[in-house]
């Protein structure tokens, strides 16, 4: 399953060359029925339940340990869940209404078996990612679309962006890059680097310039070179959330009065070994900004995944790309079945 519509070069070119961007649910499902994408998908779960192993272990290990303890359903089993849900970061909140909707679907089906519980609780997972939001696909049409990205210093925002601007280009689209964090130093060279290798031009000022004029200036290049996707860097400090405001606000403006027509997406980088600390990230920078979706990095390196869960549930905020690898083709489109599969195998 890749990332973007191929832009058709050449109408004889096998399906397998080519990659589809998923925008609604009916494209999934029509792009699910070729064998060739089916091989594909299967592909995608294998990276990344390679890169969830600390995560399913931590989950899915300890649910295992707790019903073999167990000879029937009780308080305490319920009790033991919840506490391998809360200490995987799924949240408070998040693991209380998965463990209650356990326990009646449990007493509706007339279950005894404790082994029965795993396959209800993966059940109950999965249905309260899914509730939350629309959907977990990065809208890149109608072209010129500008993807801009936030998030803190340290996340793997810069590394993220180079990753992304990577897949795109060889989807066929055309992309450019704005480097409009200006205050980190060497945030620049890292992005120019990126785009060296992903041989995509960026846009930059000076360290310490307007991170706005950054953005406006690869505006008008985009305009100017029909660019399709144009992704914009930002600052990433928060050592405040009234300058944090003021600077993406002044983005935002530039943004919607220079490339009204370009259809946006505003995502912000997240680091999954972070814990806690990241959903709170992502309270501020909900508060201040329009967020259509968030980018998990690190997810191979935190036995905490279940940040992902509590991501989707209790804010709302839909997780569009995880990154389970430091290769280029570790950052992938994040999928709810293959991650619940993932963790629960």
């Amino acid at each position: 399953m890749g990332f973007f519509k191929k832009t058709p070069k050449d109408d004889n070119k096998n399906i397998e060359e080519q990659d589809i961007h998923i925008i609604s649910k009916i494209d999934q499902e029509t792009y699910m029925e070729s064998e060739d994408n089916l091989k594909r998908r299967n592909s995608i779960f294998e990276k990344v339940k390679n890169g969830l192993s600390k995560t399913r272990k931590n989950i899915s290990g300890k649910i295992d340990d707790v019903i073999r303890s167990h000879r029937k359903i009780d308080e305490e089993l319920f009790d033991e869940l919840e506490e391998i849900l809360i200490t995987a970061d799924v949240g408070i909140v998040s693991t209380m209404k998965i463990i209650e909707n356990l326990k009646e679907k449990a007493k509706d089906k007339n279950i005894a078996d404790p082994y029965d519980i795993k396959a209800l609780l993966k059940e109950e997972v999965k249905n309260i990612m899914l509730s939350s939001v629309d959907n977990n696909y990065i809208k890149l049409e109608p072209t010129p679309s500008l993807i801009l990205v936030v998030g803190v210093n340290g996340v793997g925002k810069t590394t993220t962006i180079g990753k992304l601007a990577h897949n795109i280009k060889i989807s066929g689209k055309s992309v450019l890059l704005a480097a409009g964090d200006t205050f980190r130093a060497a945030a620049i060279d890292q992005l120019m680097e990126w785009g060296n290798r992903a041989n995509v031009e960026v846009v930059s000022h000076q360290e310490g310039s307007d991170p706005a004029a950054v953005i406006f200036d690869a505006i008008k290049k985009a305009k100017a070179k029909n660019i399709d996707v144009l992704i914009c860097d930002t600052a990433g400090r928060l050592h405040n959330k009234s300058n944090l405001m003021n600077e993406l606000n002044k983005i935002f403006r530039v943004v919607e009065k220079e490339y009204p027509e370009a259809t946006k997406e505003i995502l912000l980088v997240l680091d999954a070994t972070t814990g806690q600390n990241a959903i709170n990230q992502a309270k501020v920078f909900k508060e201040v900004s329009n967020i259509t979706g968030v980018i998990l990095t690190k997810l191979d390196g935190t036995a905490k995944g279940g940040i992902a869960i509590a991501l989707q549930a209790e804010l709302n905020l839909p997780i569009k790309l995880i990154g389970v690898g430091e290769g280029i083709e570790d950052l992938q489109p994040f999928d709810v079945d293959i991650f619940i599969n993932s963790i629960f195998e």
